[in-house]
């Protein structure tokens, strides 16, 4: 099974290689891969050391799915357009099994998700808007090109090794399709766009956008990627080479030396990760993490960022059971002679090896701890680390109870003094699953006035935790910290909405210099629920062919039902350290007028409701997704291209009574077009603007369309007499009974 995997996940990317390299027009292909072999796998002479892989950093995953749904190969991809995707997941089912009729060729499938993980290219098709309507009042699939041929149907049922369609019918609200339609390509194709719509036609061999435009310039040249040789590797003990040790490296100090060492490093095959120890830590310091594919940090004032960093660093073998948790993390100033509480929750996921930390400035304070049944802990059951002067800690016996622990902290001394609180912990067993966070910024530079976006990643397993309250703390040299609610609502910085992907737009600059990240992430009583829908950006399956005037269909997969959709999460906490990035060219301590217009609206819709067309849309903000813009830009047109293309001169909707709302609330517009432009068929596009200060004014936003549709009336009842035979053979003519293959 394992070897098998091994080989089967070689002979994709060569057949990958060969058809990436056709698709580019001889601009890509692969030349090295690495596959890191699990420790559980028998050692074999072949398997080398591993140099500067790793899990947590791998392209493709190949691991099973979070429970029995989801066999699609998908992308990670929550990134702006045009930005690197996270990791590519396979399952060894999909490897394993005969999977070319439902997705085509693997190699084929490999180019499909490498160009969502590589360049940052989104599906083109919508399984959330299967249909439109075209500019020639005609229902299409959604879909690159609309020369790939198929038909719309409806399947009735299905058994007995045969299937019975009818035609798709009119929805009488949108003038789309049912909800239930299905496009069934034609076997035989002549289009050959695009990969990112159906991969699996034999006809189908580019990409539909000039996709080599976007292409960075490295690739068409001197670092074409060549697929000529594979290695395989191992983690085992290093056996005291460098290759494959990780090395943390933490500074307080310049060092102008630090450079003459980069290419030692590079060559020596070790990881690297640095903490910055406040301002005055080597300006190159980072570049040792960069180029060795480590983690980097910032710690300012207290031990709390060493042991952030020190949590987020701790696993990186894939293996869950290993990684250290961190349920809590907070910096207190406490008066002199004051108590303060807290608490945190302790999921049923977690609790094995849990620790309970305090540290202070000035003196040691009194501490109390209570489990959820009441037990008490108190000063005398903390340790106090020799090694760290002015920190203890208390290791929970056993596995820790589930439910809220209650913390109080006493500053015995009579001046204030900074205490911190850490709890971290590991999963409840080694097959139990835990809920986990995951923090980063866009980039890891960024100079004034572009703004960067913070991300947030919540999920157990490959599945993606929804409905938690998500904030950012993001702290800067001198200790200014700015607190940021992250959104899950496809507005604003959010590329996809219920994704489990918190983001947010950072913009409030305070001077140059590193900055450090930290993510919070708690799950609402009774709100936290787990989503099992399908992914984005994934291989699209297809549920069959039509070939030679009938219907063939693939095996059906797994669906979620309705009601297992979505499951419910326990009460927990989380806290992850996002790492450093560093900012240039920022003036000092905040002093800059704003720079960012309001965000683009992104998810703007219109219907009909009678002779109105009602308009929904999340609202920008002032400033990106921050604040309330000042007002709106609403304008229509009968022809797409013109609010595309010339958006300030399409026909205006007078919309000076609607008021913005903040940032991230749902807007409701309604407006009446003109009587002599509201018959049957008649389509109106809409987009919008959102203006901000200074008159600063957001992208045009997603073009919406409103159709007015008439149904046509029913037919009457027949009146006696009237051969009610032939009806019945005429609807019973619609069926077409299907042979399963």
């Amino acid at each position: 099974m394992a070897s098998s995997t091994s080989l089967t996940s070689t002979e994709m990317v060569t057949e990958a290689s060969t058809y990436l390299f056709h698709a580019t027009q001889q601009r890509a292909y692969f030349r090295n891969v690495s596959i890191l072999i699990p420790m559980t796998w028998k050692s074999k002479s072949e398997y080398l050391m591993p140099k500067q892989e790793s899990y947590d950093q791998a392209d493709v995953i190949i691991a099973n799915p979070y429970l029995k749904y989801g066999d699609d190969p998908y992308t990670l991809q929550y990134g702006q357009c045009g930005e690197k995707g996270q990791y590519i997941h396979f399952t060894p089912n999909f490897l394993l099994t005969n999977n070319l009729p439902m997705y085509g060729p693997r190699g084929r499938v490999f180019v499909h998700e490498w160009a969502h993980l590589r360049w940052g290219v989104f599906d083109e098709y919508n399984m959330d808007r299967p249909f439109y309507i075209s500019g020639k009042n005609t229902i299409e699939a959604t879909r690159c090109s609309t020369h790939i041929t198929g038909t719309n149907v409806v399947f009735k049922e299905c058994s007995g090794g045969s299937c019975i369609t009818r035609p798709c019918r009119r929805d009488s609200q949108t003038g789309l399709y049912e909800a239930k339609c299905t496009f069934i390509p034609d076997k035989s194709q002549t289009a050959k766009e695009s990969i990112m719509f159906m991969q699996n036609l034999d006809s189908v061999s580019n990409f539909y956008l000039k996709i080599l435009k976007s292409l960075p310039e490295r690739i068409r040249s001197d670092n074409i990627q060549a697929l000529k040789t594979y290695k395989t590797t191992v983690i085992t003990q290093s056996n005291q080479s460098t290759s494959g040790s990780e090395i943390i490296l933490l500074t307080d100090g310049e060092d102008s030396q630090i450079s003459s060492c980069f290419e030692e490093v590079k060559q020596s095959g070790a990881i690297i990760h640095t903490i910055a120890l406040g301002p005055s830590a080597a300006k190159e310091l980072e570049t040792l993490s960069n180029m060795t594919g480590g983690h980097q940090f910032f710690a300012n004032k207290d031990i709390n960022g060493l042991i952030d960093a020190f949590s987020r660093i701790s696993s990186r073998s894939g293996n869950i059971s290993q990684q250290a948790l961190q349920l809590e993390s907070r910096s207190l100033n406490i008066t002199g002679k004051k108590w303060i509480n807290g608490t945190v929750p302790v999921d049923n996921t977690v609790g094995n090896d849990t620790f309970f930390v305090v540290t202070w400035t000035i003196r040691k304070p009194e501490i109390l701890l209570q489990d959820p049944k009441g037990k008490k802990y108190d000063t005398s059951d903390f340790e106090e680390d020799k090694l760290n002067i002015r920190s203890a800690r208390l290791q929970i016996p056993g596995i820790a109870e589930t439910g809220t622990w209650i913390y109080s902290l006493l500053n015995k001394h009579a001046k204030s003094q900074l205490l911190t609180v850490t709890m971290t912990t590991r999963a409840r067993s080694p097959v139990t699953v835990p809920v986990i966070t995951t923090a980063h910024m866009s980039q890891n530079t960024a100079h004034y006035p572009s703004p960067m976006i913070v991300y947030a990643r919540v999920s157990q397993g490959f599945l993606p935790v929804l409905g938690i309250s998500v904030t950012a703390i993001i702290e800067t040299e001198d200790g200014h910290q700015v607190t940021l609610e992250l959104w899950d609502n496809g507005a604003g910085a959010d590329t996809v909405k219920n994704d489990g992907i918190y983001s947010r737009y950072f913009t409030e600059y305070h001077g140059n210099g590193r900055y450090s990240l930290k993510v919070h992430a708690q799950a609402r009583k009774n709100a936290a629920r787990l989503s099992l829908r399908q992914r984005q950006n994934k291989a699209l399956y297809i549920p069959g062919y039509v070939e030679n005037g009938k219907i063939i269909l693939n095996p059906p997969r797994p669906e979620v039902k309705d009601d297992m959709a979505e499951a419910q999460v326990d009460y927990f906490s989380r806290v992850s350290s996002g790492g450093s990035f560093t900012v240039s060219g920022a003036p000092p301590n905040g002093n800059h007028t704003h720079m960012f217009p309001p965000s683009k609206i992104r998810d703007l819709e219109a219907k009909f409701k009678s002779d109105h067309i009602q308009l929904s849309w999340t609202a920008p903000g002032k400033v990106l997704d921050k604040g309330k813009a000042d007002r709106y830009i609403i304008r229509t047109s009968k022809d797409f291209l013109d609010l595309k293309e010339d958006f300030d001169n399409a026909a205006l909707i007078n919309s000076s009574g609607l008021i913005p709302k903040a940032a991230g609330s749902r807007e409701n517009f309604e407006f009446k077009p003109e009587p002599s432009k509201r018959e049957n068929g008649t389509k109106f596009y809409i987009a919008i603007q959102a203006i901000g200060e200074d008159n600063l004014t957001s992208e045009v936003s997603n073009i919406a369309l409103a159709t007015k549709f008439i149904p046509p009336q029913k037919p009457s009842v027949p009146a006696l007499g009237t051969n009610i035979s032939a009806i019945s053979l005429a609807v019973l003519g619609l069926a077409v009974i299907l042979s399963i293959f």
